[in-house]
């Protein structure tokens, strides 16, 4: 209610601009329509309505729920149908799987409604389901009340130093946390500008800070390297940036942005949960990922709970102990800011251990305390900053009609984040993988995530199996594409495979090199 008679320009969106009075009231006339308790699907690009209709579930006590539109076919209901969603709102564009969807355009809605908030609403009330994904397949829909969207914008506004006089940008998807906990969040509760692009342009980027006069901004680390891979001008210091701040970056893109830009930028490793934040500062060593907040502990711990040893590195940085280093990153006091999953108690349980949050990510210290990333543990994947289950993306390729037995697991990117990487075992007919009938199989499968497609894909010849007879992923995930067996891959985006050569895999390599991602591979690689 703070903001129901600020006058200050509180949102601006494809050349038209709302005060944060005129904020409130397109949210009040949306919460005429809701009811306490009810589940909000949206199902939309970064439009104004996003922002109204968050605002909408806060004042009436209902729940918004940010569906990811990179999710197709099954998958896609799957999410909606786990999440009881009672209001599915979605625009024409992405309308065509979802005939019981209403459309944001056709809502008739009162253009005066009373500003008020609903006598149910207290900070415990829910107010956000943010998917991520786990190890089974099945939808985790991590829950966020009120009051902890608050602090997390308090937080936010002091880890930032923003002030009311900052212009936010956003362009990160706003079914995610990243966009509403670090960017859309403090910028309400001071009454800062946010300024919000449909979706994310690389080309776009410059053109809008400098327009809108942007002072800060959120990203992913995939985003920084599509910014960074435009052409450079001399003038592309001329901005007012001042802040941003993401994950996933690599230290080199950190620093050709900041060096280019003249911005510099704050890193950090955390997750939808919000149970665990490690944050990057300016003695952090190059490729760290920091260390975490005072009073916030954090341990590497290994499958029997025992803290790991500490890391030692060679001469050239090279981790020499990986074997007895390497553990999960877990918060040991943090399960009481974990909020818990909607609906799912058995994913709870592998997160919740006592007192303890279990990431299922794992990683090392070393002796003076600073945490490395070492790769996910479980069996999901984040690729381009989307996090995604292994298993509906092997149910899928298991329907190749070749294929006998399938194994999909994360591989590293040489930049930021895992590509997808898939072993198959083919029948004896097969004769070897027919490429152009594996794209068009591909091609084909209704409910395959627009990130789902493997970047690698290993010819085994007999799948490794535990002593319960299930596939053994961990030699898969060791060897990545340095193996003898075939292993074909996607240069680029486009659905054409090609077999990997020595030389392919001494670039690739190189590659890793370049962006200081070395530690995330096996030394065997050549």
């Amino acid at each position: 209610m703070q903001r129901a008679g600020d006058e200050k320009t509180g949102l601006v969106f494809e050349g038209r601009t709302w005060t944060w009075r005129q904020i409130v009231q397109e949210c009040a006339n949306r919460a005429a329509v809701l009811t306490p308790g009810g589940h909000v699907g949206l199902l939309l690009d970064n439009l104004p309505d996003y922002l109204f209709w968050l605002g909408a579930a806060a004042l009436k006590g209902a729940v918004i729920v940010g569906i990811n539109p990179t999710r197709r076919g099954s998958q896609l209901r799957a999410d909606i149908e786990h999440t009881d969603v009672t209001m599915l709102l979605t625009e024409r564009r992405h309308a065509a799987d979802l005939p019981d969807a209403l459309l944001i355009e056709d809502l008739d809605l009162p253009s005066e409604a009373e500003v008020t908030i609903d006598a149910s609403v207290t900070e415990e009330s829910l107010l956000l389901l943010l998917f991520t994904s786990g190890s089974t397949g099945a939808p985790k829909a991590v829950r966020c009340s009120s009051g902890r969207l608050a602090r997390v914008a308090e937080g936010s506004v002091q880890l930032f130093e923003l002030t009311r006089s900052d212009v936010l940008y956003q362009s990160m998807p706003m079914f995610h946390g990243n966009a509403l906990m670090t960017n859309i969040a403090p910028a309400t509760s001071l009454g800062a500008t946010v300024v919000l692009r449909r979706t994310f342009s690389a080309s776009g980027f410059l053109p809008d800070v400098r327009e809108h006069n942007c002072t800060f901004f959120n990203y992913v680390g995939r985003s920084l390297a599509y910014i960074l891979a435009t052409e450079p001008t001399e003038s592309d210091a001329d901005n007012r940036l001042r802040l941003g701040f993401g994950t996933e970056a690599s230290p080199r893109d950190m620093e050709s942005f900041t060096a280019r830009f003249g911005c510099p930028l704050l890193d950090s490793y955390g997750s939808s949960e919000g149970a665990i934040t490690i944050l990057k500062t300016a003695d952090t060593p190059r490729g760290a990922l920091g260390k975490p907040p005072p009073g916030t502990p954090v341990a590497i711990l290994d499958r029997e709970g025992n803290e790991c040893p500490r890391a030692r590195f060679s001469g050239e940085g090279e981790l020499l102990n990986g074997d007895e280093a390497i553990g999960e990153i877990v918060g040991t006091e943090a399960a009481p800011a974990f909020e818990g999953y909607y609906n799912n108690p058995e994913a709870e349980q592998e997160r919740v251990e006592g007192e303890a949050y279990r990431t299922g990510d794992l990683g090392y210290q070393d002796e003076d305390g600073w945490f490395w990333f070492a790769g996910r543990g479980g069996d999901w994947l984040r690729v381009d900053s989307e996090n995604f289950a292994a298993g509906p993306v092997e149910a899928i390729l298991s329907r190749y009609q070749p294929a006998v037995m399938v194994a999909v697991y994360p591989v590293p990117d040489a930049r930021t984040g895992d590509q997808v990487m898939a072993a198959v075992e083919l029948n004896g007919d097969s004769g070897g993988l027919d490429r152009e009938g594996f794209t068009a199989f591909l091609r084909a499968q209704p409910d395959l995530g627009t990130k789902w497609a493997p970047r690698y894909l290993r010819l085994i010849r007999s799948m490794p199996l535990t002593g319960t007879n299930k596939v053994d992923k961990q030699p898969l995930r060791a060897e990545q594409w340095a193996t003898s067996d075939p292993v074909f891959f996607r240069p680029g985006r486009e659905l054409c495979y090609q077999l990997m050569t020595d030389a392919d895999r001494a670039a690739l390599r190189a590659e890793f090199a370049e962006y200081e991602r070395l530690s995330l591979l096996p030394r065997a690689n050549p």
